[in-house]
This record gives C-alpha cells, sequence and structure tokens, in this order.
C-alpha cells in the first residue's frame, strides 16, 4: 500500500476539488488528443513521462490525499478504480474551444474517508509547519508520500485548528477590509469609522500600511488586522506595530488591536499565549456567507 498526492489544479479549473469529491475520484490531464499516450512513445507535453510513470504505479488499495494550493489538502481516499487509459478519457472540465475533449478525465476511482477531516466539504484542512510535504513531493502534480504516515495525516487533518474555508486560499483580504469599514458595526456593536480619514488610510514612515481603523464606544482607536488564512503569533506581531504607531502619531495610550482571520474558530496554543501579551489583541473569526433569492418580476 502506498500513499500518494494529487494537485487539484483549482486555480486553473475553479471548482475542481468539489467535482472530485462530488465525482469520487482524483483525475489527471494530459489527453490522448495532445499525443500524451499511455504506453509507448509519447510526446512529453508538461512533464507527462513523469505523471505517466507515476499513474502507472497507482495501484487499487492505495492511498490518494487531495493536494490544494498553499500547502492545503482536501481528503484522503482509497483508490477502488483506475481509469486512467487513453480510450477511457473521461473529461470533468467540460469541453470547450481551447480544449475540444475536455480536461482532467484521466480518472482514478476513491472512497473517501469520511471520518478524517472536517465534515463541511466547503472546509479544507491547511498543513501546519512540520506537517506540511517536502519539496519533492509538493511540487510534481503526482507523488508518493514518504515525509508523512498515511496516520500522521490523519492526526493533522483531524485538528479542528487545522481547519481553514476554501475560499480562504483566494485573495479577498482588500474586500474583507473594505466590508468592515463599511460595516464596522457587524464586527462589534458600537463600532464606527475613524472619522479623520487622513489618519484612516495613514501609511506609516516604515511604510506599513493598516488595514481598518475604526473607533469603538468608548471613543477608543480600533486597528483591524485582516488576514485569509489561520492566524499566526507573526500576525499578532504586526498588529501591535501598528498600534504601537498609531499610538505615537495620536498621541493615545488606549489603542486597541482586532485580527480577523479565516481560519480555524479553535486557535493554537502559540497563537492563545500570543494574544495574551501585552498589549492584548482581541481575535476574531470571519465566515463568508452568501444567500441567494429569486428575484420577483412583478
Amino acid at each position: 500500500m502506498k500513499l500518494w498526492k494529487i494537485y487539484a489544479m483549482e486555480d486553473y479549473f475553479p471548482g475542481l476539488w468539489h467535482q472530485w469529491y462530488r465525482h469520487q475520484c482524483v483525475a489527471a490531464g494530459f489527453a490522448p488528443y495532445w499525443g500524451c499516450k499511455l504506453h509507448g512513445k509519447t510526446k512529453d507535453f508538461g512533464g507527462w513521462r513523469l505523471a505517466r510513470s507515476r499513474l502507472l504505479q497507482i495501484a487499487v488499495g492505495d492511498f490518494v490525499i487531495v493536494a490544494l494550493k498553499g500547502n492545503g489538502v482536501g481528503r484522503i481516499g482509497e483508490v477502488t478504480a483506475i481509469h486512467i487509459e487513453d480510450d477511457e478519457w473521461d473529461p470533468l472540465v467540460p469541453v470547450s474551444k481551447d480544449n475540444p475533449t475536455g480536461q482532467m478525465g484521466r480518472r482514478i476511482y476513491v472512497r473517501w474517508d469520511l471520518t478524517c477531516g472536517p465534515d463541511d466539504r466547503d472546509l479544507v484542512v491547511a498543513l501546519p509547519n512540520g506537517a506540511r510535504f517536502n519539496g519533492g513531493e509538493l511540487r510534481p502534480t503526482i507523488a508518493q508520500i514518504r515525509s508523512r504516515t498515511l496516520k500522521q495525516l490523519r492526526t493533522t487533518m483531524n485538528d479542528p485548528a487545522n481547519w481553514v474555508g476554501m475560499l480562504s486560499h483566494f485573495k479577498y483580504e482588500k474586500a474583507l477590509s473594505d466590508y468592515i469599514a463599511a460595516y464596522p458595526h457587524h464586527l462589534e456593536d458600537g463600532l464606527a469609522p475613524y472619522p479623520n480619514a487622513k489618519v484612516r488610510e495613514r501609511v506609516f514612515k516604515d511604510r506599513t500600511r493598516l488595514d481598518v481603523l475604526l473607533l469603538d464606544r468608548k471613543e477608543r482607536p480600533v486597528v483591524v488586522e485582516c488576514k485569509q488564512g489561520a492566524p499566526t503569533p507573526g500576525n499578532l506581531k504586526q498588529l501591535r506595530w501598528y498600534m504601537k504607531l498609531l499610538a505615537k502619531e495620536t498621541a493615545r495610550n488606549d489603542v486597541r488591536g482586532i485580527l480577523v482571520h479565516g481560519g480555524s474558530r479553535k486557535l493554537r496554543s502559540d497563537v492563545v499565549r500570543a494574544a495574551a501579551l501585552a498589549p492584548k489583541v482581541e481575535i476574531v473569526q470571519y465566515h463568508l456567507q452568501v444567500d441567494f433569492a429569486g428575484s420577483s418580476t412583478a
């Protein structure tokens, strides 16, 4: 039994991981249409020969972990069937002008381990330092994992502190800070925009710039820092630096700090300790939710 990593190319094919989840498979591209043959003489388009050699080693009973951008992983699945032959091409990415035979058509069917990782399929696992794949495993689209055991990966994936929203892999910190600036009371009742626009948009002398500056109901300045993923002690250090610079510029000694993040609600112990240092920083998790309703035509 071997453990394999296959990268879901979400940056090229948005929604691919959810397709894999729904169809209970992982998949590779390299269409026969391009001259990428599974056996015999072949073109080496995009590193196909290396990918081919690894695909041919995967066997029923092996395990596959879905890798995502930024040291993230989705699920672990046990291989149940292998349909990677040239005449078995069955694309998950539909046919288009650029891809006349579609994409991601070499399928490896799996049985997802639903006891490992978050229950919500919109959550994924961010591998922390010390639990990540090494460079030789991380870079290729398909790689055998030897640096971590299946048991170690399951332990990491079952820790809620490592669970993050799928969308935390995309860049919308700016949109989040704009939202908080426009609707600060959603973050905390009584918060309001800072009245001095020049201070609110202040770039400090060291060229750093805070995300959002607000006032609370006691008229205290509140520096808000927004992060896509799980908070780190470094993020808290950065926020305290902004608080220190703002306190100096405004001659205030009561500046508050709030770190808003898209990671797990359960914080790591080192982050909890760092947040408790003086001056104390509040940590708030955000959860993105968009609702849709049919428009009235009357």
